[in-house]
């Protein structure tokens, strides 16, 4: 077996041993509003629930040379978004909304995806999504290097949720009806594949 020290590995060879071990990874689609009032979509993959009792998420949104992405300047300053998760349905959609764009154009209008109005929060989600969830931001740290902050790790509480009727029943959400995908690495993704089960001990 091969073994690393980490702090003798690149920023990129950490990020790829990383992305290649750590997976599947489930995949967020953010919105935000930037005090201009622009709608900001962005996915991302260092995502996961963080508590069920409240029902509180998390997001790492990395810097980019020591600078905010605009997801994580907006959620500060607004301290509202909504989480959106990723489907075979509209994966594609969501990807092109990946693309750098400056803090005055919108990836939701780039890729053509429909705002829906939120009930506790003033920024809109998308209607592409099966399952979305209104969020406000709970935490808040920087990460990373001493002088200049890695990445934006960003706690939020779940306050509504919205999910197609079709793919919720007695409390449960019907997983093949999701169809949720996820990130592997590289431009590689996964759908649920095989299901099985395993009883848990007593």
């Amino acid at each position: 077996m091969l073994s690393f020290d980490p702090a003798r590995l690149s920023e990129r060879d950490n990020y790829k041993f990383l992305i290649g071990s750590i997976i599947p990874r489930p995949i967020a689609f953010v919105t935000t509003r930037s005090k201009d009032g622009v709608l900001n979509g962005a996915p991302f993959s260092y995502f996961n629930i963080v508590s069920s009792n409240p029902p509180m998420i998390s997001l790492s949104i990395q810097r980019s040379g020591g600078n905010q992405k605009d997801t994580a300047r907006n959620i500060l300053e607004s301290r509202e978004f909504v989480v959106h998760i990723v489907d075979e349905h509209n994966v594609d959609k969501i990807n092109q909304t990946a693309a750098s764009l400056a803090p005055d154009e919108s990836e939701v209008q780039l890729a053509n995806l429909t705002p829906a109005d939120s009930v506790k929060v003033a920024v809109p989600g998308v209607k592409e999504a099966k399952v979305r969830m209104e969020c406000v931001l709970e935490h808040t740290l920087e990460l990373g290097g001493e002088e200049t902050p890695g990445c934006d790790f960003i706690i939020g509480k779940v306050v509504q949720y919205h999910i197609e009727k079709g793919i919720y029943e007695n409390g449960r959400i019907d997983a093949e009806g999701l169809a949720a995908v996820s990130r592997l690495a590289g431009n590689h993704y996964a759908k649920i594949g095989e299901v099985f089960e395993i009883q848990r001990p007593k």
